[in-house]
């Protein structure tokens, strides 16, 4: 099977895919997935684990849909896949916890494993609806516009988010602004 081709979004609905989002190795696995197929030593290797832990993580990913096998080719008396992500973007259909949880906890393992500090920034604003709605828009251009380098160049993490705290509309006697 030699299918390159990869969908440009996927949205998370069931709970199979929640629950196969919701290991923080998965996540990462997906993410080290973003660029290029794989095989499970590359991966291996990529995620400092071992081969039959990647393994069992990828068969979770590929029962739920969200990556798949795109090639397959003999090597030494046995066979080798190559695996790819079913699509560029994956979302959550739903609010829970369970996905953003993993994702955090996913990308901080990537930063504390990170060869340099990685830019993180958390600054609060308070916005309309209208400029959270362009905020998003913009912030959801830019990353769809970030060009690809060559292959052999370092892979760089991007996390986006743009959320409305929780029970924090509207409070009385908070400056303007952000913190």
């Amino acid at each position: 099977m030699d299918d390159r081709t990869q969908d440009q979004d996927l949205t998370i609905e069931s709970p199979q895919q929640y629950k196969a989002l919701s290991h923080p190795l998965r996540q990462r696995l997906l993410l080290a997935l973003g660029g290029q197929p794989a095989t499970v030593a590359q991966l291996a290797e990529a995620l400092d684990s071992r081969k039959g832990t990647v393994a069992h993580h990828l068969k979770v990913l590929q029962d739920a849909g969200v990556v798949r096998i795109v090639e397959t080719r003999k090597v030494r008396g046995g066979s080798e896949h190559l695996y790819r992500r079913t699509a560029r973007r994956i979302t959550a259909a739903g609010r829970e916890a369970g996905p953003t949880t993993a994702l955090l906890g996913a990308v901080a393992e990537e930063c504390v494993k990170a060869p340099q500090e990685p830019l993180l920034l958390l600054r609060h604003l308070r916005l309309t609806a209208d400029q959270a709605a362009r905020l998003g828009a913009a912030l959801q251009a830019l990353v769809d516009e970030a060009a690809e380098a060559p292959d052999g160049e370092p892979v760089h993490g991007v996390l986006v988010a743009l959320y409305e705290q929780a029970g924090q509309a509207g409070r009385a006697g908070q400056a303007g602004g952000g913190s």
